[in-house]
């Protein structure tokens, strides 16, 4: 198990590795962050956003909720992603 960055979804014209520091960048990353510090070890972590949740942050949020064994609730522009346990209730299908 291991997580390996997924630049392909940054349409930016810069070079890879600045690619990979934009990704830490992205809201529900950021949001995902404050959550785990700010919120209690017993409730999920909610997010909701107007755009779609990149694959790069899909497959981080999975690691992230195997982790820190926290439930993660992230509701995009077109459904609602529970993961839980490294998994997502989408099927990895969005």
């Amino acid at each position: 198990m291991g997580y390996v960055p997924d630049a392909s979804s940054v349409l930016h014209d810069v070079e890879e590795l600045e690619k990979i520091k934009m990704l830490g960048h992205h809201s529900e990353r950021l949001a995902i962050a404050f959550g785990l510090i700010f919120i209690p070890r017993h409730c999920p972590i909610r997010i909701v956003k107007n755009l779609r949740v990149c694959r790069d942050c899909h497959n981080a949020t999975k690691y992230i909720s195997k982790i820190t064994q926290r439930e993660i609730l992230v509701r995009d522009a077109v459904r609602f992603h529970l993961f839980k346990d490294g998994a997502c209730s989408c099927g990895d299908f969005w």
